[in-house]
């Protein structure tokens, strides 16, 4: 076999995660894994299996069910030179440290003046899909990414999953990794030699030329599908993954309306004040004589999200919806 020909190995976006986490403790002795039943137990999610045994007890660490208490100690931990990667085992939870989050990570560096650094990253599991009702299943990114002096990163492919936290980690700010439930069994082909991947760019997921779906994390995949039945339909739709909520990545989200000059924005979030009105702002703002057609977004019901698995169904963005907005959206 050629030396420049990778080989790739199968893999599931739970194991790349694993394998991003078991790299940035292999490579930096500063890095610690902390949080809920993330030693002993290998994870509420099964991530960290294992890595207790590898590692020990100091760099992979039981906390408290204490979220404040918790994603304090490693803002704490951060500031003074470690880089601690902090488990919150649910978006819905990190509620309980929004101070920690907000008041004291985003803003150290800012009001120091750049004196304080606070380099710590936090995972948290964030979706619906698996009848776990309401107080486990909301997406809140968008609330993350209004924030100035956070970063918010989320990965939707197996190479994201393996390749965001050591980039995350080198950088100087908090990043907040949204990594969705549904997307942690979904198996596939990742490089044997995987590595950090970039941070700051979108990616186009499937090229097209008369439709952008724009969209992230959990939903991308829903929109791949979407792609695939209106290209039966003589459709050619475009899939832009962010992978990155703030920033943003006006150019990309601009180039690709400018191209196919219709878009539809998928955001399993709620559709008031959410990331998906954000993102038709910037395209109003930055590319609005390049439209053809009224922007569309499909989003989550304006409801708690249900327990009943046909309620929940309803409530979140399907195939079906994606497809009938784009349909509406080019006149079909």
């Amino acid at each position: 076999m050629s030396a420049n020909v990778s080989t790739t190995v199968r893999t599931t976006y739970r194991e790349a995660l694993r394998a991003g986490l078991r790299d940035a403790l292999a490579r930096d002795e500063r890095a610690f894994l902390m949080g809920e039943d993330v030693a002993r137990y290998g994870g509420t999610y099964a991530v960290s299996k294992s890595l207790h045994g590898e590692f020990g007890e100091d760099r992979v660490r039981d906390t408290p069910l204490s979220e404040s208490g918790f994603v304090g100690a490693g803002i704490g931990a951060a500031m003074n030179g470690m880089r601690p990667i902090v488990e919150v085992m649910t978006v819905n939870f990190s509620l309980l440290a929004l101070d920690q989050i907000v008041n004291n990570a985003a803003t150290l560096r800012h009001m120091s003046g750049g004196q304080i650094e606070v380099p710590v990253v936090i995972r948290m599991t964030t979706g619906a899909g698996r009848q776990l009702a309401a107080q486990h299943s909301h997406s809140l990114e968008g609330w993350y990414a209004h924030v100035p002096g956070l970063r918010v990163v989320a990965p939707a492919t197996l190479a994201d999953a393996r390749g965001m936290l050591w980039t995350a980690l080198q950088d100087p700010d908090p990043v907040i990794i949204f990594e969705h439930a549904m997307l942690l069994p979904m198996e596939g082909e990742l490089d044997a030699d995987a590595g950090a991947v970039d941070i700051d760019r979108a990616a186009v997921r499937r090229p097209g030329t008369q439709l952008s779906l724009i969209t992230y994390g959990g939903s991308l995949h829903k929109c791949l599908e979407a792609a695939e039945v209106l290209a039966r339909e003589g459709i050619d739709a475009e899939v832009l993954d962010l992978r990155t909520l703030r920033p943003l990545d006006v150019d990309a989200i601009v180039a690709s309306v400018g191209k196919t000059r219709r878009a539809v924005v998928v955001d399993e979030g709620w559709k008031t004040c959410s990331l998906a009105a954000e993102i038709m702002a910037l395209v109003v703002e930055h590319a609005f004589y390049d439209l053809d057609a009224p922007l569309a977004r499909v989003c989550s019901a304006e409801v708690p999200i249900p327990y009943p698995k046909h309620l929940e169904d309803a409530a979140l963005p399907q195939v079906g919806r994606i497809v009938a907005a784009a349909r509406e959206v080019l006149g079909r």
